[in-house]
């Protein structure tokens, strides 16, 4: 088979490295390029022929094509030939079922990096699909209208602490982005969630992804 080009996305500079090397073994595969934000990625894939992209979930940015579903969901609409391999900590079902819904090959887990890219990637040079155990589609029948009224109440804190907890990141993390303490973004979700209605963070999740409100 052909020699396919790799592109290589991720803001962490010890994972850039550890997955090009782990690509680098094998002959059929050729990393061409390295973004560590959205931006990078997207002007990657524009600048030349690109097959297979192995990007980071959470990606640091301010940037118009997002990072987590929203970027992924870009990816899949603008290079419908391009492969994609999804690199995270996420282990949330709403999620990697949307991901799986998107096309992605791939979700790997990068405490588990070493082993399952080899996997993927030996199934992916042989034009095979990649065996993974997936979460089974998970869908809630809500007609929604309530809760779209109950949406507008949101503050535009609470709004982008909710976009950027249903793109993956953790309350934690969403604290150190927003330098602010953790104590105040949980707070400020616990709010957000009270105006909406809901009791749990699968609720919401459900919710945000099947209406695909921060997309």
């Amino acid at each position: 088979m052909d020699t396919l080009n790799v592109v290589i996305a991720d803001d962490h500079p010890i994972v850039l490295v550890g997955v090009r090397e782990l690509i680098e073994r094998d002959p059929r595969f050729r990393v061409v390029g390295e973004a560590v934000c959205s931006n990078e990625l997207v002007n990657l894939l524009a600048s030349g022929p690109v097959d297979l992209v192995v990007t980071d979930f959470n990606m640091p940015g301010d940037s118009p094509y997002g990072d987590g579903l929203k970027l992924v969901e870009y990816l899949t609409r603008n290079f419908p030939r391009l492969r994609v391999v999804v690199l995270t900590m996420i282990s949330n079902p709403l999620i990697l079922t949307r991901l799986q819904e998107l096309g992605v090959l791939a979700v790997i887990q990068k405490n588990q990096l070493h082993d399952e890219i080899q996997t993927a990637l030996q199934a992916i040079a042989r034009g095979n699909p990649v065996r993974q155990h997936r979460p089974q589609p998970i869908s809630v029948v809500d007609d929604g209208a309530d809760l779209d009224e109950r949406f507008t109440r949101l503050s535009p804190k609470e709004y982008e602490i909710l976009r950027l907890f249903v793109s993956g990141q953790s309350v934690n993390e969403i604290a150190r982005g927003l330098n602010r303490s953790a104590k105040t973004i949980s707070t400020q979700k616990m709010s957000a969630m009270r105006k909406l209605e809901v009791s749990s963070d699968q609720d919401l999740l459900t919710y945000c992804i099947e209406r695909n409100l921060f997309n």
